[in-house]
């Protein structure tokens, strides 16, 4: 089923999730278009960490490495989800209650897979994930999947990496692997393989939007 303009009754949170390298800004770029082809209207776009000037801020924090200080991992949570909380309260509710469509590039699920499977902190991800959202969650996920191996190739082609894409292999493994879980406990989440071409990814995403009974 299509999203046909006369037939949107209400805005959605849709949000593109994956490993390093597996594709993330061709699909934004991908969705944003059928979104607002079929809507009549561009999308709100953020970005996480990141999407207020506040927010933008902490994901220098988190993204540049400090050798004479570095960032620990529960501080690393807790930022990202200090930014998270900027980001929803400013402006994904706000643009929602205005009928406004949001195209978010990662959300909490980002969260759930590096912090809490990555780092091993699932509790403390857990819990504040509860407290800062009160289960506010996207409408629709679309996760790129990709084997972590071949995404790092990907990224590393792209230039210098940040200091989360530096991480050991081991970290990436493991989130993958819960990227994976939440995926196939949540209906909302859709798995796209994005080992394929780019033009075989976005015809599977194309499908999946069009499949939504939005």
């Amino acid at each position: 089923m299509t999203i046909e303009s006369t037939t949107v009754r209400k805005a959605k949170f849709v949000v593109i999730e994956g490993l390093e390298g597996a594709g993330k800004s061709s699909a934004i770029a991908l969705v944003r278009d059928f979104i607002e082809k079929h809507t009549g209207q561009a999308p709100v776009c953020t970005r996480e960490p990141g999407g207020t000037p506040l927010a933008e801020q902490m994901r220098d924090l988190v993204k540049v490495a400090n050798e004479s200080d570095p960032l620990c991992d529960e501080a690393e949570c807790l930022i990202f989800y200090a930014a998270r909380a900027q980001l929803v309260a400013n402006v994904i509710k706000p643009s929602l209650a205005e009928g406004k469509w949001v195209l978010g590039d990662r959300h909490n699920l980002s969260s759930l897979a590096y912090q809490g499977g990555g780092r091993g902190l699932m509790p403390l991800v857990s819990s504040i994930s509860e407290a800062t959202l009160k289960g506010f969650k996207p409408d629709l996920t679309l996760y790129l999947d990709i084997d972590p191996k071949l995404g790092l190739a990907r990224a590393a082609n792209r230039g210098a990496l940040d200091r989360i894409e530096q991480q050991e292999l081991a970290f990436f493994n493991r989130t993958r692997a819960t990227f994976l879980s939440y995926a196939d406990n949540d209906d909302s989440i859709m798995i796209i393989d994005a080992s394929q071409s780019m033009a075989a990814v976005h015809k599977d995403i194309i499908a999946v939007l069009q499949d939504q009974a939005w």
